[in-house]
């Protein structure tokens, strides 16, 4: 019987080619673009830690002497960041920050070049599961002793070092040494969630968490002393002196990540963290101890909105744009039917039910669903290349998987049974008397 449908369907559909043709052209235009919004809305509000987001958290205090926001500052000034990571009450942590430094190749052969550079902690690598290719990252007891060394990106070793294993080299940061220990894999965590904040300040522009991960890895301590002017504070409220960096400076501008595998410590972490600014209030250094936070990773890129909101917008109108090509079907589909009524007629005189018209009428609409989803689906590849040649830091991360490729199928189900079941039952009401009398 399902064959008998099928059958039905196709040549009801060729002998309305042209009608038949709009209808499948406004679901493959609907479903293209909500695909291809739906799959760049996916890809970038994406777990960039699968498997361990939900171990790492992000600490926050109010720092600040007056600070009366809702919420505490999105950084950490250093001695809050510097006591909360020296405490060592989670099970891994990590404090960083970021610069931008000026690096060459030790033995001059390459020319100067503006780098971005973290300073950061040994746990960051084995925290984040960052793949190392060549060598290692370096010890705790490196950050203690200020160790002169270095962990270099993928693409930075392939730029100055042509890809080869320079573990071993030396590189100039500003008038410094630094030895190279370490070469990461290629690493492209989206979004770049350890950079992220202050995205709820940024009127939705947040393209720039998605940036590629810095060039340059050094213990804190040591890019601080390499290159202390450079780093820049997230905000003060006290105008910084004049010289001597941030360490004294009333800034925050350094950030703190920990890890915690048992849940039940979490609290226990949270209690420490407002105990701690309860005692620094107590100190006079801070005036807010009540403010204190700790999110986990997946709940701080939520809470700084980093899904840029163009992105958002442009979902909600696809969706509601296949809303639109849906409605128009449906007229296009109670029209044919309708004009197909002596046949359909022809049917109930001979014995058909109306349940049997409503499973030819559906059948037909979810020929013209698959043939809309096939074309939907070239649609949403062309909408993804355009995305990719857009000039934004996302643009390499958009490609289509197996669980957009589902998604099309099923929108495609959805979409045609929607488009067919009104008209279908207006179909199936035709009275046979009236449709077969001789005009």
């Amino acid at each position: 019987m399902l064959g008998y449908y099928i059958e039905c369907s196709i040549r009801s559909l060729k002998r309305s080619k042209g009608l038949s043709a709009l209808m499948v052209l406004a679901l493959s235009v609907g479903i293209g673009a909500s695909v291809t919004t739906l799959t760049v809305m996916r890809l970038l509000s994406g777990n960039p830690l699968p498997g361990a987001s939900d171990d790492i958290y992000y600490p926050q205090l109010d720092a600040s002497p007056d600070h009366k926001d809702r919420e505490p500052l999105d950084a950490l000034d250093y001695k809050s960041a510097v006591d909360l990571w020296s405490a060592k009450r989670a099970d891994q942590q990590t404090i960083m920050a970021n610069s931008k430094i000026k690096a060459q190749v030790a033995d001059g052969s390459v020319r100067p070049v503006m780098l971005p550079m973290l300073a950061t902690t040994a746990d960051f690598f084995s925290m984040f599961h960052v793949p190392i290719a060549y060598g290692r990252g370096w010890s705790s007891a490196e950050d203690d002793g200020r160790a002169r060394v270095a962990v270099i990106s993928h693409d930075l070793n392939n730029r100055i070092f042509k890809g080869r294993n320079s573990v071993g080299e030396s590189l100039r940061l500003n008038d410094t040494e630094f030895r190279v220990v370490g070469v990461l894999a290629p690493w492209r965590p989206s979004p770049l969630f350890y950079s992220v904040r202050g995205g709820r300040f940024s009127g939705g522009d947040t393209a720039g968490f998605y940036d590629r991960p810095d060039d340059i890895f050094v213990p804190f301590e040591s890019g601080i002393d390499a290159n202390s002017e450079a780093f820049l504070p997230f905000t003060c409220w006290a105008q910084p002196p004049a010289s001597g960096g941030l360490k004294a400076a009333p800034c925050a501008w350094v950030a703190l990540w920990v890890k915690i595998e048992d849940k039940q410590r979490v609290a226990e972490y949270e209690r420490f963290l407002s105990s701690y600014a309860a005692q620094q209030k107590e100190l006079g250094r801070i005036g807010n101890a009540d403010n204190t936070r700790l999110r986990d990773l997946m709940g701080w890129l939520e809470f700084n909105n980093v899904v840029p909101r163009d992105v958002k917008i442009q979902v909600a109108i696809a969706f509601a744009f296949l809303a639109i090509c849906i409605t128009n079907v449906i007229g296009l589909q109670l029209a044919k039917f309708l004009r197909d009524g002596r046949e359909m007629g022809l049917r109930r005189a001979l014995g058909a039910s109306r349940g049997d018209l409503v499973k030819q009428c559906l059948m037909e609409s979810c020929v013209i669903g698959s043939l809309g989803g096939a074309g939907g689906l070239l649609l949403s590849m062309v909408g993804l290349h355009i995305v990719r040649q857009q000039p934004v830091t996302y643009a390499e991360f958009i490609r289509m998987d197996a669980t957009m490729f589902l998604s099309i199928v099923v929108i495609s189900i959805v979409a045609s049974l929607v488009a067919g079941a009104l008209p279908a039952l207006r179909a199936s009401r035709v009275q046979p008397a009236i449709q077969l009398k001789v005009i």
